[in-house]
């Protein structure tokens, strides 16, 4: 037998590692935990959002002196990002990391934040994010049953990596496969902007793209740095398309059960660490350009104008505004200016 039928693959490698959800070093109470939840999340073990979940996870075990012990299952250990949102609603897991782009399959007033080139800077998503808007889409969420634990958390702007193809203007992208998640709101943009995309869980993306069933992808920097994207893709695109929010969804009877204080404790916890993951985001973006290129990505600034000059010369505005409704429309530009 050769020695090559003992290699593993990255891939292999990695769901090895990730086969154990993360503890805290902390020494845990000598008692049993009155309450054993589970946090699921779809992102690398070190992405901020679970170093930082890991943390606030840490905080309330010891909070609320063991009573409840969370344990984290990052990188979609516990199934793709639709079976966990499926999960998350039926109980099989309390607590789940979910982005807007995704979430808005169930919750469709969840995707207005995914209005393609809304958002031109920080400023303006948190102006609505932690306001008016942001209020607006938590409530849409918890109609259908679910609960949103804290303020949004930062998933980041989104940008186009591809094999080989630079993308500098809309017309690069005419019929050009692209993976988007199973999303309508990223499904739509880019068939308005000319492109084929092709909806793959994430979980499923690396071989996607390593077996060149597509010929590129879109997320954020951050994703595409601890998701080792770059291995197998060359041209990275600043396009800033999409601003989009992490949500920490709770299944309502499960938080229900805790006491108040223990509620008191988890809300508290969570929004501490949605205000360092921001940061967090916020620094790498600033810093995973110049890794990226390092690492022999081709990093380009497109023509931001150009494309939404495209959208607005078409109806993909106008039919957003007819999908959300005239209200929630008008709290999207309240933050961001007029669109279309």
């Amino acid at each position: 037998m050769t020695a090559t039928k003992f290699q593993l693959t990255r891939r292999q490698v990695l769901a090895g590692a990730t086969a154990l959800p993360l503890f805290s070093i902390a020494t845990r109470p000598a008692h049993a935990a009155e309450f054993n939840y589970k946090f699921a999340t779809g992102q690398d073990p070190s992405h901020p959002v679970n170093k930082r979940a890991q943390e606030a996870i840490d905080r309330i075990r010891n909070a609320t002196g063991g009573r409840l012990d969370i344990k984290l299952f990052p990188a979609n250990q516990l199934g793709s990002d639709t079976d966990l949102l499926s999960q998350v609603r039926s109980g099989g897991v309390e607590f789940f990391n979910q982005a807007s782009v995704v979430l808005s399959t169930l919750v469709p007033a969840a995707g207005i934040i995914n209005t393609g080139f809304a958002f031109h800077d920080y400023n303006e998503v948190w102006k609505a994010m932690d306001g008016p808007l942001g209020a607006y889409v938590r409530a849409q969420i918890e109609k259908v049953g679910l609960l949103t634990m804290s303020k949004p958390w930062d998933n980041g702007f989104r940008q186009v990596t591809t094999s080989s193809k630079v993308v500098k203007t809309p017309d690069d992208l005419k019929g050009m496969k692209l993976r988007v998640p199973a999303a309508p709101m990223l499904s739509s943009l880019f068939t308005a902007l000319g492109a084929s995309p092709t909806p793959i869980n994430f979980n499923e993306l690396y071989s996607a793209l390593q077996t060149k069933l597509v010929e590129g992808q879109e997320n954020p920097l951050a994703i595409i740095s601890t998701a080792r994207l770059y291995e197998v893709q060359k041209c990275c695109s600043l396009t800033n398309h999409v601003w989009d929010a992490y949500w920490i969804l709770g299944n309502r009877k499960a938080f229900e059960r805790l006491p108040k204080d223990l509620q008191e404790i988890v809300r508290r916890e969570l929004d501490k660490a949605a205000t360092d993951e921001r940061a967090d985001i916020a620094a790498l973006s600033a810093s995973l350009r110049t890794d990226l290129a390092a690492k022999g990505v081709q990093v380009v600034e497109p023509d931001k104008k150009a494309f939404k000059d495209t959208l607005a010369k078409g109806s993909f505005y106008k039919d957003l505004r007819a999908k959300f409704g005239d209200e929630a429309w008008k709290l999207l530009q309240d933050s961001v200016g007029a669109l279309g």
